[in-house]
């Protein structure tokens, strides 16, 4: 008797019913309708309360729905679905609210006059960034050039020859102790090394990019790392195999292979410093006119511009409000170019799987 029920069970777990496709939405929206009618016949309801109660609700209702309909394990299983589409929305708002805002405000001032003029003689309204743009391309620029290279064969080094001695673990320590330090102290120890150089109170776009070089060079390093330790060793052993020496597999055989997770760590290391402001602040310094010599006289940058026009405001303080906030929207739009650059890159020149 038992033997012939047990499967009448399983069919009903199997072939429960099933809740439409846009229910949770609908639920959704009939909640927030009602505890915003409930909060506001108390009094004027509060926008984080009125998510807050809503969300609490909202999970409760569906799964009690859930569970009648569908059963015990399909509605804890819609509440976990729920859950961590509700943390997802939660941290996508943060990333929304900055673009819009950037954009809403950063458009007023997003002309022709803003990348053909600089501040040179400017008090009031008007003026542009274009010194400043031309500062952050060199400067970052620079910093890439030097880092690049560095962090790459440092990479190189720890995953193809190194292996696991005490060399190789001496320097995973200093890339780690490199990764968290803060921004300000790399700017202090360029600033450090130029005055000692050249004198104090150097300020120049060479000294901004060494700043930056020490911000870049771990991040580099670590992705670099991480993205050769993932070619195959059947790889490497195939090409030494046929006689191929081993810089040659590295060159021909392992970076091409790599070349995706290369070009996307150093795009992530580029866009981690390009927004940089304190070390450049001591580094490269402010300047209101064009200088595109990095090897002398203070060079403007996007991030201290954008710091000093919002921070030193003149009267009225309106064009230089809009002025910062053009200047962050330009800075977006460059990172953004640049991991679209990337991409391009990664897709293009990665190694083809299929015949």
């Amino acid at each position: 008797m038992t033997a012939t029920t047990m499967p009448t069970t399983t069919d009903n777990q199997l072939t429960a019913g099933q809740l439409p496709r846009f229910s949770a939405i609908a639920m959704l929206v009939v909640v927030v309708a009602v505890v915003a009618g409930v909060m506001a016949l108390f009094g004027t309801p509060a926008i984080g309360a009125v998510v807050i109660v809503s969300v609490l609700v909202f999970l409760a209702a569906m799964y009690a729905l859930s569970w009648a309909v569908e059963g015990s394990r399909r509605a804890a299983d819609r509440t976990a679905g729920h859950v961590v589409t509700g943390f997802f929305v939660l941290a996508l708002l943060p990333l929304v609210s900055l673009v819009f805002s950037t954009v809403a405000k950063g458009l007023e001032r997003f002309d022709v006059q803003f990348f053909t003029y600089s501040m040179r003689n400017v008090i009031g309204e008007g003026g542009g960034a274009i010194h400043a743009i031309w500062g952050t391309i060199i400067v970052t620029g620079l910093a890439t050039l030097i880092s690049v290279p560095i962090g790459l064969f440092t990479a190189i080094y720890l995953v193809e020859y190194a292996g696991s001695n005490k060399l190789a673990a001496a320097i995973r320590l200093f890339v780690d102790v490199m990764t968290g330090i803060p921004s300000i102290v790399a700017g202090l120890f360029a600033y450090t090394v130029f005055s000692l150089i050249l004198g104090p109170g150097t300020n120049s776009g060479l000294s901004g990019a060494i700043a930056l070089t020490v911000l870049m060079i771990p991040t580099v390093v670590r992705s670099a790392e991480e993205m050769l330790r993932l070619v195959p060793n059947e790889l490497r052993e195939a090409s030494y195999a046929l006689g191929v020496p081993k810089w040659l597999t590295i060159a021909k055989v392992v970076l091409p292979t790599a070349l995706a997770g290369l070009v996307t760590g150093v795009v992530l290391a580029i866009a981690r410093v390009m927004g940089e402001t304190a070390p450049l602040l001591v580094t490269a310094g402010i300047t209101a006119s064009m200088n595109i010599n990095p090897f002398a006289d203070p060079m403007a940058t996007l991030p201290v511009f954008v710091y000093y026009q919002y921070m030193t405001p003149g009267v009225p303080q309106d064009p230089f409000y809009a002025r910062a906030w053009a200047g962050a929207l330009v800075l977006i739009l460059i990172v953004m170019g640049l991991n679209a650059i990337g991409r391009f890159i990664a897709w293009k020149f990665a190694p083809k799987t299929g015949r």
